[in-house]
């Protein structure tokens, strides 16, 4: 999977301007390298994009249905609906040891209620992760969401979007915007509503051979609907996706940390987690023109990392929750994962590390000497009835300029309990036993609405395995006491499956991409039902072959697949799109004749 925070890195500073344009070469040079590579796999996927985008075109009107939380995933989308007490859930990954499961699922929880709804809308985004959404009040209310990338069901090929779609919220209508001039296909960027724009930063595009990461700052109008590219002076940041993006409130956009990668030699890559820091001010006198300026903030900054989240409190103080840090040790990496809170007051240009107060009535019971165990502890496990000594870790980290940190971090008793320990099982249980307060994640969905944080999957590790996470906690920014959970999860019940090169397994990649989570499950077999009895697909015949089925319908498959490609696109492209409909189609039906013999 392409992850914004794994798949990034940057090499040493040079002479400044000499190495601004000598790296504007290499990177124009290397995004021809990429392009060609590229697109013969992005044309592959295409074809499995354009069949699930048959199955959308079965849904022909709004449908709302109230359901249990969604599935576990990452590198979704979630935003605070500008009017009403809603969260909107769009979009994520996931991935169960053998493939990888692409969403477009829109999912509304009631802050009120404390419920989920799926709402279906004709039409939607095709599947996709690592994109941006942004939500904007007019015409009442709007989610604009840019590009992404959808990954093949053996996570090894990845399609990038550089498509434009609105959410209207009022009348629960997608809209695709075509507009030229726009970014690149890309994912891992970052964009921001300013004033009556959409600004848009960084990014990767990667394929199986090559990658690039970009640096470059587009805007969208939302009177004119227009891209422009900015061309800011001054030294800005160097490429990298996965960062910090949001608006100050002097007006100026910040820029912080984020992960790139660069090649070092032959097939071997070399990470970066960056830790600086950037402002993007508008010059006076116009929108048009900006300026990069480098700041170095005070206070307590977050440790090195990437993979963080991010949000803006109603006061605007940005808000940095988890990540991971990575230590690469020749093909080995190892990840610490966080579950911390840092705070940046642009204002005051200064970090600080978010301390919770704990609830009131515990507080009450320290002060009189009353605090009693948790139900069921013995003094050994809570460490006796005085508050436990608090752990002081120092960890060395070289910085991006080569300057080796030293850093001190105090973890309490509770943060130790979910530091997820190497063995997998070991882990599942601690991380269903944490209480209040969400385990070490990365990649997690981030909102805040009416004061509250809310903070929604997201994933860590532990040993090979990966823990991808559907829980739910708000934290009231105002009080700071206490996280409290409104959907628990308990990372045992998850389905994990041990790599396997079995020609069986590679033959149900294209199937596994269908699904995904319990309701796509659903969704799936209802899709594999209708399908069966449209008539505008043809049967299979009981002990048909794949061969002997694509030979006897080919001319309605490429029919619909000129349709899906527009009549301008190659007969080889239109014939690889028909053939993935075909297999589809096939591979579904297959199982329900088999279960019908019986």
């Amino acid at each position: 999977m392409g992850y914004p925070f794994r798949t990034c890195a940057m090499g040493k500073k040079g002479k400044k301007e000499k190495k601004g344009r000598g790296a504007e070469k290499t990177a124009a040079k290397m995004e021809k390298k990429v392009s060609k590579r590229s697109r013969k796999e992005e044309e592959d996927l295409e074809a499995l994009i354009a069949h699930f985008q048959t199955l959308d075109a079965k849904k022909t009107q709004v449908t709302e249905t109230p359901c249990p939380p969604p599935s576990p995933r990452l590198n979704a989308s979630l935003s605070a609906h500008p009017e009403k007490d809603e969260l909107i859930l769009f979009g994520g990954e996931y991935f169960n040891g053998q493939k990888t499961f692409m969403y477009n699922e829109l999912y509304i929880y009631s802050i009120r209620k404390g419920t989920w709804t799926k709402v279906d809308i004709p039409g939607p985004p095709p599947r996709r992760c690592a994109h941006q959404a942004v939500v904007v009040p007019q015409g009442g209310g709007q989610l604009w969401i840019f590009g992404g990338e959808f990954a093949s069901p053996d996570g090894e090929q990845f399609y990038h979007y550089k498509d434009l779609w609105v959410l209207h919220l009022a009348t629960k209508t997608w809209e695709q915007i075509r507009s030229t001039g726009g970014p690149s296909g890309r994912s891992g960027h970052r964009m921001v509503a300013w004033k009556r724009q959409l600004i848009l930063f960084g990014g990767f595009h990667e394929s199986t051979r090559d990658y690039i990461y970009y640096s470059d700052v587009y805007t969208f109008s939302l009177d004119t609907f227009l891209w422009s590219k900015l061309s800011p002076s001054g030294p800005g940041p160097t490429p990298r996706s996965g960062c910090l993006m949001a608006v100050t409130p002097q007006g100026s956009i910040a820029i912080y940390g984020g992960y790139s990668k660069q090649r070092v030699k032959k097939d071997v890559d070399k990470g970066t987690q960056h830790s600086d820091m950037f402002l993007l001010k508008p010059e006076d006198g116009g929108e048009d023109k900006w300026t990069w300026t480098r700041v170095n903030p005070s206070g307590v900054k977050p440790t090195v990392r990437s993979g963080f989240s991010v949000a803006v409190a109603p006061n605007h103080q940005i808000l940095v929750f988890g990540g991971v840090c990575d230590e690469e040790e020749e093909e080995h990496l190892e990840g610490s994962f966080f579950n911390d809170l840092y705070i940046y007051d642009a204002a005051k240009s200064r970090w600080f590390a978010a301390q919770l107060k704990g609830p009131k009535s515990e507080k009450k019971r320290r002060r009189r000497g009353k605090a009693d165990d948790p139900e069921g502890a013995t003094e050994e496990e809570t460490g006796g009835t005085s508050a436990p000594e608090p752990l002081e870790v120092i960890k060395e980290v070289v910085s991006e300029d080569g300057t080796v940190i030293t850093i001190k971090q105090v973890l309490t008793p509770s943060g130790l309990g979910v530091q997820p320990p190497p063995k997998a099982d070991d882990s599942a249980s601690e991380a269903s036993s944490t209480g209040q307060e969400p385990c070490p994640r990365s990649s997690a969905m981030l909102a805040v609405k009416h004061g509250l944080l809310y903070v929604y999957g997201g994933m860590f590790e532990a040993g090979d395995r990966q823990v991808t996470l559907s829980d739910l906690y708000c934290l009231d920014l105002h009080k700071m006491e206490e996280w409290k959970t409104l959907v628990e999860m308990d990372p045992k019940s998850q389905e994990w499956l041990e790599e396997s090169d079995s020609e069986e397994d590679s033959s149900s990649d294209e199937e596994g991409a269908e699904g995904g989570d319990e309701d796509q499950e659903e969704d799936s077999s209802e899709d594999s039902a209708e399908e069966g009895a449209d008539p505008q697909h043809p049967e299979v015949a009981h002990g048909e072959q794949y061969e002997e089925y694509l030979s006897r319908t080919e001319q309605h498959w490429l029919k619909l697949a000129r349709n899906h490609v527009g009549p301008d696109a190659k007969e080889k492209k239109v014939l690889r799109v028909a053939q993935a409909m075909a297999k589809a189609c096939f591979d579904d039906a297959v199982p329900d004749i088999a279960q019908a013999k019986h």
